[in-house]
C-alpha cells in the first residue's frame, strides 16, 4: 500500500527561480508605464515579502526593485524616497562606464588594447615611459594597471606610482578606473554626459547624470533608471531589438572572467559562480564564489553602501537596490548575498498530511515511454524527481504527465491533492 508522507513540499512550478526565462518585456520610452507581475503568481508569501521589506528598511534602503523577464514583481520605496527621487550609483557606475567603453569601441573611437597614453598623453602616471606603455584600456577595465593603490581615489600623476607591471596583479583601485572618463571623452571628442545621453539614455528611456566629486565621477539616477539599464544589459546590449552595445565579443567578455587573477571580475562587473574571488577590501584571493546564495550566473554592478544592479539571466531576474548602509565596504558583497538568499526563499510552502492512500490512486502504464496517467481526482500539483530528490519537472492541474523528455530509468512521482500527497515509483523505458 502506498502512503501519504508528511513533509514540506515547495510549489516549484510557481517558484520564480524554477521557471525558464520568458521573452523580455521592455517598458515604453519616456513613460512611467511599466507592466507588473503579481508575486502571488510565483507562490510568494506576503509574510516573506514583508520580512524582506523589513530587512531592507533596517539596512537603510531607499529603494528596492525586482524584475522578472522585464516586468516589475516587487517595487518598494522607503521613508521620504519616492519613485522620482535620485541617488548615487557610486561604484555601480563602473559597470555603466564599461558599457560606454564598449560602445566607443564598437564605433571605432578606441580599441581596449590601445595604450591608455594614446588618449591621455604621456606622463599621465609617475611611471617610466616603458612601464606606462604597458598599461592599456583593458587594464583599466579589469583592475590590473599595476599602479600602487595606496592613494585610492587620486588620479593625478604624482599619485599613480609603480607597484608592478600591468596585468600581473589584481587590486580594486579607483584612480586608474576614473580616468576612463577622460579616455572616452578624448576618443569621442565629446563630454561624457552627452555621450551617455545619445548612446544609451535616449535609446532606452533612461534619465540620470554624471557628476564629478573630487577625483570621482558618479552617476545619479532613479531606481527605475537603474532597472532600465540592467534590462538593456540582460538583453545582451539590446533594447527591444534595437542594438545599444553592438560589439558582442566585447559584451560577452564584459560579463565573463576577464583575467586569471580574479575570476570573479569581468570588465567592471562582479561575477558569481567562480572558483575564487578577490574583494575590494584586500588583494587576497578567497576560495569559493562571490555570493554563494545567489544564482551562479549572476553578474552585478555594485557600489558603496549597497547600490546594486544584479542580474541573473537564467532566472530572468534583476535586483535593484539603492540606499545607505553602516558597512562601508566599497562593494558590500555580503549584503548582496543576504538579499539574494532572502529572494530565493520567498515562495510559500504547503504541508502534506500523512494518511493512507484511500483512493487507491494508480499511475499507469508501468513502465512508460511517453505519457503517464493518474487515476482519481485531478491533482493540484505533480512533480517528478530523480532518486536523489532533485526536481526535474512539475505540472499543475493535469492527470496526463509527459515524460518523453526523461532518460530511461527509475524516478519518483509526487502527487499533491488538497494539501495531501502520495508518492509513486515510476519506470521510464
Amino acid at each position: 500500500m502506498k502512503y501519504f508522507y508528511f513533509f514540506t513540499f515547495s510549489l516549484l512550478t510557481l517558484s520564480i527561480h524554477a521557471q525558464e526565462p520568458q521573452e523580455l518585456y521592455f517598458p515604453p520610452l519616456n513613460s512611467d508605464v511599466w507592466e507588473t507581475t503579481d508575486p502571488a503568481s510565483f507562490n510568494w508569501c506576503e509574510t516573506s515579502i514583508d520580512a524582506l521589506y523589513d530587512y531592507l528598511a533596517r539596512e537603510q534602503s531607499k529603494s528596492f526593485m525586482l524584475l522578472k523577464d522585464g516586468k516589475i514583481v516587487l517595487e518598494k520605496y522607503f521613508g521620504n524616497y519616492t519613485q522620482d527621487s535620485v541617488w548615487f550609483w557610486f561604484s555601480a557606475g563602473k559597470s555603466l562606464m564599461a558599457v560606454l567603453t564598449g560602445i566607443a569601441q564598437a564605433e571605432n573611437l578606441l580599441d581596449i588594447n590601445d595604450k591608455t597614453s594614446d588618449y591621455l598623453g604621456a606622463a599621465w602616471t609617475s611611471l617610466t615611459p616603458a612601464q606606462e606603455a604597458k598599461i592599456t584600456i583593458r587594464n583599466q577595465l579589469t583592475m590590473t594597471s599595476g599602479v600602487d593603490e595606496t592613494d585610492f581615489f587620486c588620479s593625478s600623476p604624482e599619485c599613480l606610482i609603480y607597484k608592478t607591471d600591468a596585468g600581473t596583479r589584481w587590486v580594486y583601485h579607483n584612480g586608474p578606473y576614473s580616468l576612463l572618463r577622460n579616455v572616452i571623452e578624448n576618443a569621442a571628442a565629446e563630454n561624457l554626459n552627452l555621450f551617455t545621453n545619445s548612446h544609451i539614455k535616449e535609446k532606452i528611456g533612461m534619465s540620470g547624470v554624471w557628476v564629478k566629486a573630487g577625483f570621482n565621477s558618479f552617476f545619479v539616477s532613479r531606481a527605475r533608471d537603474m532597472a532600465r539599464f540592467g534590462l538593456m544589459v540582460q538583453a545582451e546590449g539590446q533594447w527591444n531589438d534595437s542594438p545599444i552595445l553592438s560589439d558582442m565579443d566585447y559584451y560577452k567578455d564584459m560579463i565573463n572572467t576577464s583575467q586569471e587573477l580574479n575570476p570573479s571580475y569581468g570588465y567592471l562587473w562582479w561575477l558569481n559562480g567562480k572558483a575564487s574571488h578577490i574583494t575590494p577590501e584586500s588583494p587576497t584571493s578567497l576560495t569559493g564564489p562571490l555570493t554563494p546564495d545567489a544564482p551562479d550566473d549572476t553578474y552585478t554592478a555594485a557600489g558603496s553602501q549597497g547600490q546594486f544592479i544584479s542580474i541573473s539571466p537564467q532566472n530572468g531576474m534583476i535586483l535593484i537596490r539603492q540606499g545607505a548602509q553602516d558597512d562601508q565596504e566599497l562593494a558590500p558583497v555580503n549584503f548582496l548575498n543576504d538579499l539574494w538568499a532572502r529572494i530565493m526563499s520567498l515562495e510559500c510552502q504547503i504541508t502534506a498530511t500523512e494518511i493512507p492512500n484511500e483512493n487507491n490512486q494508480v499511475v499507469y502504464p508501468q513502465p512508460a515511454t511517453k505519457t503517464l496517467t493518474i487515476t482519481g481526482p485531478v491533482p493540484d500539483q505533480t512533480q517528478i524527481t530523480n532518486l536523489a530528490g532533485r526536481p526535474l519537472n512539475t505540472w499543475t492541474r493535469t492527470k496526463e504527465i509527459d515524460i518523453s523528455g526523461l532518460s530511461p530509468g527509475i524516478y519518483i512521482l509526487t502527487v499533491v491533492q488538497d494539501k495531501r500527497l502520495v508518492t509513486h515509483r515510476i519506470i521510464k523505458r
